[in-house]
């Protein structure tokens, strides 16, 4: 290989290495009990050797400056705010617990979970999610299977983080578009807001369901004058699949647009869900 050719190639490696090398990432325990800051600490102890980890007592007393209610559903604006006061390019939320479980199907085990939510601060999106789940006959056996998967997490968020920070610095800003007008303005008379023709729920997702998570969660639809759907973004997200949930089901409807004086035209506006439990008879 030539130096010329073996330049390049230090070069290209480089360019992939140092920007996800260079963000400031801030690991947090949120609900601060002992299993979600033992699991945070060691994801923490992982990702120093590869991420610019900040430090989590300085990183968990600027989040709380922000006194946020649910932690682990928030809207890009609120996550946008947090990542800010923290000084940080993403934040990595954590929520474990090991629990007694039991079933008609099975004798009594434990289960020790975690769930990981990794957050844009420059978007306030959710850009990864992931719900690592282990059972064993006895609760520290079923421990150490999860302390074992934070190599491998740590791997997936940093593979997760190049890609991330790779597309939002090529992102372009959406096409500016009408929004629905405020009841009682001059532009609201005679409008019409788009509508689909037939609503369908949301599916309240299985892993949603096993931890009784009860969430909001918002998307924005940009709809053509033809009812077609151009662009969905969640703008409050709350994990366990539901965003994807409410995605699909929103792509799924069909819709009449937007129309003032009766003549169809584009519009951006956002749909809201709310999620909660409710025992099967």
């Amino acid at each position: 290989m030539s130096i010329f050719n073996f330049s390049l190639l230090i070069f290209s490696f480089l360019l992939l290495i140092f920007p996800v090398a260079a963000q400031r990432v801030a690991v947090l325990a949120p609900d601060r009990n002992d299993a979600s800051r033992s699991f945070a600490a060691r994801l923490e102890a992982r990702l120093t050797e590869k991420l610019r980890v900040l430090d989590d007592a300085m990183s968990e007393a600027a989040f709380s400056s922000t006194k946020i209610e649910n932690p682990f559903n928030l809207t890009i604006a609120t996550s946008k705010a947090a990542g800010a006061a923290i000084g940080c390019n993403y934040f990595i939320l954590v929520r474990s617990a090991t629990l007694r479980r039991s079933s008609s199907q099975r004798t009594e085990y434990y289960e020790s979970h975690a769930a990981i939510y990794v957050v844009s601060s420059s978007t306030g999106r959710l850009v990864f999610w992931l719900l690592l789940l282990f059972e064993a006959s006895k609760p520290q056996a079923s421990q150490n299977l999860l302390n074992e998967a934070v190599e491998p997490l740590a791997l997936k968020i940093e593979d997760r983080l190049r890609s991330v920070t790779k597309d939002e610095l090529a992102e372009t800003a959406p096409t500016e578009m009408e929004e629905p007008p405020d009841d009682g303005s001059p532009t609201a008379k005679n409008f019409r807001a788009p509508i689909p023709y037939r609503r369908i729920k949301p599916e309240y997702t299985a892993d949603a369901f096993l931890y009784a998570i009860k969430a909001t969660v918002d998307i924005i639809v940009d709809l053509d004058a033809h009812g077609s759907i151009l662009r969905t973004e969640i703008v409050r997200w709350a994990g366990y699949g539901l965003g994807e949930s409410v995605e699909k089901t929103v792509r799924s409807m069909n819709w009449r647009p937007a129309e003032r004086n009766g003549k169809p035209l584009p519009m951006r506006f956002m749909l809201r869900y709310n999620f909660k439990k409710i025992e099967k008879e």
